[in-house]
């Protein structure tokens, strides 16, 4: 049982427009200037976002087309030096492997596979069994971007040492072997050997995002923790006198990954499969029902919430992408499908409360879903960590880009390229890699642009825009 993205006419029409598009609105000033900042030098912070990761993995390509990079290339036209970045190698291209769209089943369903040749693994295991990847001997980085980072992870010792139970991997690899180097001793090492003049910091969205996916089994990062920390990041990059500009946290509930498996399609679906008459003699006889009750009986969609209670879903929980598996699946010894329960009808309230604890449901775990006090607690938790940022920009006097309205503008309206239509749905929107969750190379360019424009209007810069449609969008088969 499916529930997914359905293959159209509109959607087939799209497909010729992910290898093109036009961006508008370029900003080729002939005159180009830096304005009050100064690009000679220039560092990245941040996670996933920065390092260019996409389609769930780390990959050479991904790496190419991160936003740093790109802005590195524009902000050459205006006395930008090279930016060197850990880049994997021809022969590991294809680094921790990632997600590849393979074709359409007979329903018109997407399906994805993943890549898993010519990767960076070294063959050899971390503590917790973890895989290393090759390391980066390299000592010039500027892209200081570290997949799964959270601001509350910046000064944890050892966050990088394959020794140490819970290291990361993408951190080891870009540090000296058996290192126990924290990411903002990291930070602090590249700003006293590079001397940047201007940085860019997007750090903050893990610190939501793994309460989010985990459907809230992850903890929160609490606000005193991260207002402590991003600061001491925010001091570390401006102690040299650099200019930079900091970015927030986006609404990750608005992401792919969870806005296109909507729990209310799903509830239809399941409330419109037949209960079988077997079942139904079943609970007919154990429920001690009249015959003029069995009409009343059907399934519904249930999940467990994250308080423990289990009960049908409403059209406000969310169902990440990777939970869709979970939904019609056969999970023995339960008798009903993942996410299915028995709900009857029509009964008197004294009946109806007796008979609630019987009836059977199949209910979709905590961890696979958001429910709706889960949402409210990522929408909270998002704006207190934003309010912490925007502070940090306005103590620094740095430049400051509201990803968060600006990637809600986009679930909403979209972006219209030179007359090409580009939205944030998955797959055909091209805004968004295979993931749910992290830009295509086409999406990572539209928030370069944005980020520049954001530079320009803070520094008095002209520094060019980006022309996004030669990046593509998301790739088929």
């Amino acid at each position: 049982m499916y529930f997914f993205l359905k293959r159209s006419a509109p959607f087939l029409a799209l497909l010729g427009l992910a290898l093109g598009g036009c961006q508008p609105d370029l900003e080729n000033d002939p005159k180009s200037s830096a304005g009050q900042a100064d690009f000679a030098r220039y560092i990245a912070v941040g996670n996933s976002l920065t390092a260019g990761f996409a389609d769930g993995g780390l990959y050479l390509e991904g790496q190419q087309n991160s936003y740093p990079n790109i802005m590195a290339q524009q902000f050459a036209a205006v006395g930008g030096g090279p930016f060197a970045q850990p880049l994997f190698l021809t022969a590991n291209a294809n680094g921790t492997g990632y997600l590849r769209l393979t074709g359409f089943d007979a329903g018109g369903n997407p399906q994805l596979g993943n890549v898993t040749t010519n990767l960076a693994y070294t063959g050899s295991l971390g503590a917790g069994n973890t895989p290393l990847l090759v390391r980066y001997t390299g000592t010039d980085n500027q892209n200081l971007g570290v997949p799964g980072i959270r601001v509350s992870d910046i000064t944890t010792t050892d966050f990088g040492n394959s020794t140490t139970t819970g290291f990361n991997n993408r951190f080891e690899r870009l540090l000296p072997a058996g290192s126990a180097a924290t990411y903002l001793g990291y930070v602090q090492e590249r700003v006293t050997t590079i001397k940047p003049t201007f940085f860019t910091n997007w750090l903050g969205n893990n610190d939501v995002l793994g309460y989010a996916t985990s459907g809230g089994v992850e903890p929160l990062t609490t606000v005193a923790d991260f207002t402590t920390k991003y600061a001491a990041i925010t001091d570390a990059l401006t102690a040299g006198g650099a200019k930079g500009l900091v970015a927030n946290i986006p609404s990750v509930t608005s992401l792919p990954l969870f806005t296109t498996v909507p729990a209310a399609a799903v509830g239809a679906s399941v409330r419109a499969t037949p209960v079988p008459a077997s079942l139904v003699t079943t609970l007919t006889a154990a429920l001690q029902l009249v015959p003029a009750q069995v009409a009343t009986i059907r399934f519904g969609f249930f999940i467990r919430t994250g308080a423990g209670a289990v009960r049908e879903a409403t059209a406000n929980d969310l169902i990440p992408l990777n939970s869709r598996a979970l939904v019609g699946a056969t999970t023995a010894p339960n008798p009903l499908p993942g996410g299915f329960g028995v709900v009857i009808t029509g009964l008197a309230p004294a009946q109806a409360a007796g008979l609630a604890q019987a009836l059977p449901a199949n209910a979709l775990p905590n961890g696979a879903v958001l429910d709706e006090a889960e949402i409210t607690a990522v929408q909270t938790r998002t704006a207190e960590l934003n309010a912490v940022i925007q502070q940090n920009a306005q103590r620094k006097d740095l430049a400051f880009f509201d990803v968060n309205s600006f990637f809600t503008g986009l679930s909403r309206t979209g972006l219209t390229i030179n007359g090409v239509s580009n939205t944030t749905s998955f797959i055909s929107g091209n805004l968004f890699s295979l993931d749910g969750v992290h830009p295509t190379p086409r999406g990572y360019a539209v928030v370069a642009n944005e980020m520049i424009k954001v530079i320009n209007a803070k520094y008095g810069a002209s520094v060019p825009g980006i022309d996004a449609s030669v990046y593509r969008g998301v790739k088929f088969p």
